[in-house]
């Protein structure tokens, strides 16, 4: 997710989004026993707190305790992108080895960039569609919520809290309905969003993104919710 910043930020966003682009041709080599794909936006590649601290690597370790496998992660998320910015850039990476693992969480920038809920859908349609497609055992391919900012100290430069959290949970429900639509597991993880607001660690440095604590309850979550499938041979 992104605000309305200043241009040096944009233009990380635009090298950012080169930097993927430019990679979306070449082959994707996980390493590990088992092969994680992860994909979606700054919630996923954990801006404000790195990468290696996003909710992916700590469901991966979680995935490692339960099989005793190396889990090699490939994080595809990227600050700012909505779900055009997703099937342009990072769902060609879907076919570029067999995944046994895949998450998207996506649509925060959809919603604060003003696309309806109808435009939403049928993009959210399409990403579940070659998600589905590619063949995953039944529970290996998750789709996950878009969590709450409204509380968030920058939060209010999007709106309203009370407006921000309503088109929020009326995404959710348009996610929701179109996992179950394809036959994906949906975590919803809007709730763990908010269960802890106030604690330390809970929204980053840039208050506006998730900090470590909260990243981890997602993981938390998203494992407790998943775990019979994601654990199954």
């Amino acid at each position: 997710m992104v605000a309305i910043v200043p241009v040096v930020v944009v233009l990380l966003l635009v090298v950012a989004a080169v930097l993927v682009w430019r990679s979306a041709s070449a082959t994707v080599t996980p390493s590990g026993a088992i092969h994680y794909l992860a994909l979606g936006d700054s919630y996923t590649i954990g801006t404000a707190v790195g990468a290696n601290r996003s909710f992916p690597p700590r469901l991966a370790r979680q995935l490692e305790t339960a099989t005793g496998k190396q889990v090699g992660v490939v994080n595809l998320g990227v600050n700012g992108y909505t779900t055009a910015n997703l099937i342009r850039d990072e769902l060609p990476h879907v076919r570029d080895a067999r995944w046994d693992v895949i998450t998207v969480l996506i649509g925060v920038n959809d919603y604060v960039q003003g696309r309806s809920e109808g435009e939403y859908r049928t993009s959210l349609r399409r990403i579940y569609d070659e998600l589905r497609r590619a063949g995953l055992p039944q529970g290996k391919v998750i789709a996950i919520s878009l969590p709450d900012f409204s509380y968030t100290p920058a939060g209010s430069s999007f709106g309203s809290p009370a407006e921000i959290e309503t088109g929020l949970r009326r995404f959710n429900v348009v996610n929701q309905e179109e996992a179950a639509r394809a036959g994906l597991p949906f975590v919803d993880i809007f709730e763990v969003s908010r269960s802890r607001i106030g604690s330390p660690g809970w929204i980053a440095a840039d208050g506006l993104h998730p900090g470590e604590a909260q990243l981890q309850s997602w993981a938390d979550h998203i494992w407790d919710a998943s775990r019979t499938d994601l654990i199954a041979p």
